[in-house]
């Protein structure tokens, strides 16, 4: 495994070639949504291979929010849970998953962070640039930075850290604490807010995310 250090020049080469503009299609028609899900597979004879990682990617038709189809990965976690690190744990599982599709889409929403990250390179970002796709990351809990709280539904404020610009806070569902929207890769912060608030429905999180989890969840299933 490489030096913390390494990892960390890694992930300033990736926030150096991230594109936080939009290149994305301008007739955008498919978003996918990524999600993890882990489970200990008792079976497995190399103790190292225990834990699993499920990655779901779906595509949906925008703006529809229609399923079109789906892809996932199954694959060994070989790397710890290292907050600021979470990249080179969950990232290979994604890269499989998304490679698998047949349909790619326009826009990869990810369970995960964007440039709202220490290095500016959180998993979209990481995932996005690795891909050369447009990457948008959602979350439910902040990283780094700060900013003030939305009080009504629809609203949004923005996060700045170090000086930059890096998120929004969503209030998305009234009663729900706020989701942070970042960009990933190829999208920029304002387009970001833009494209997920269309993807709200009646739930606090995005429907490609949303809808990814169930996926992720739904295939854990069957290997416990």
């Amino acid at each position: 495994m490489k030096t913390t250090e390494e990892l960390y020049r890694i992930q300033e080469e990736i926030a150096s070639k991230a594109v936080i503009v939009d290149k994305l299609n301008p007739k955008l028609k498919l978003i996918a949504g990524a999600d993890q899900a882990f489970f200990y597979d008792s079976k497995a004879e190399n103790k190292r291979e225990e834990e699993k990682i499920i990655s779901a990617v779906v595509v949906l038709e925008y703006p529809s929010m229609k399923l079109i189809t789906y892809s996932y990965s199954v694959m060994p976690v070989d790397f710890p849970y290292i907050p600021g690190l979470l990249s080179f744990r969950e990232a290979p599982a994604i890269l499989t998953a998304f490679r698998a599709l047949k349909i790619k889409p326009d826009l990869l929403v990810i369970d995960g962070g964007g440039i709202n990250h220490p290095r500016f390179a959180g998993l979209a970002t990481h995932v996005g640039v690795i891909l050369d796709v447009a990457t948008i990351g959602v979350t439910k809990n902040i990283l780094c930075g700060t900013g003030e709280l939305p009080d009504e539904e629809g609203d949004a404020c923005i996060i700045k850290y170090k000086g930059k610009e890096i998120a929004y806070y969503l209030k998305s569902r009234k009663g729900s604490r706020p989701i942070i929207v970042a960009p990933g890769h190829k999208v920029s912060l304002a387009t970001s807010l833009m494209l997920i608030k269309n993807c709200i429905r009646k739930h606090k999180l995005p429907e490609p995310t949303r809808i990814a989890h169930l996926c992720a969840n739904k295939i854990k299933k069957r290997y416990i």
